[in-house]
């Protein structure tokens, strides 16, 4: 196999979890105590948590096999949603981490902005790696659907410390 044909495995849909994976290392202990782990998972019931985490290991491990590409209109559409899905979850942390005591930090749709602002950027990698490495039918479709489940329980687990709190 020709390096010019191993390298495209490589150009695959993962790389734009890197930026997403970089910031929670690098942030993540900088949010409000309620984001801690500790805090985070503490009285969370199986069926929500377990949901939660086997959805997260597709919505993480599918990218691997989609291939990034910007050819058509509809992965470019999809490009400007996940630029604008990750500035909005940027931003989400940013007022969590920097104004964690002003109104909108404290209210529900606030503290939970960056579970929910997760589908945004989910759909633009949907968009963007519409075709797989392996021959999977409307990869597009399962990656959105899978990454809709996932934000729907990493939310309802966010409600859920928020009402704790």
């Amino acid at each position: 196999m020709s390096i010019l044909k191993t390298w495209k495995y490589f150009l695959n849909c993962f790389i734009l979890l890197i930026p997403i994976f970089l910031w929670n290392i690098i942030f993540a202990s900088s949010l409000p105590k309620g984001y801690g782990s500790e805090i985070f998972w503490k009285d969370i019931p199986a069926i929500v948590g377990k949901s939660e985490n086997f959805l997260r290991i597709i919505v993480f491990v599918l990218p691997v096999i989609m291939s990034f590409s910007l050819k058509t209109k509809l992965q470019m559409a999809g490009f400007f949603i996940y630029t604008i899905g990750v500035i909005l979850y940027f931003m989400s942390w940013i007022v969590q981490i920097y104004f964690p005591e002003i109104g909108w930090s404290r209210s529900l749709f606030g503290f939970m902005a960056p579970a929910f602002t997760t589908i945004i950027w989910f759909v633009g990698i949907g968009l963007i790696g519409s075709r797989a490495f392996i021959k999977i039918p409307y990869m597009s479709v399962i990656y959105i659907f899978s990454s809709f489940f996932f934000v729907v329980f990493h939310s309802i687990h966010t409600y859920m410390v928020f009402q704790r709190l």
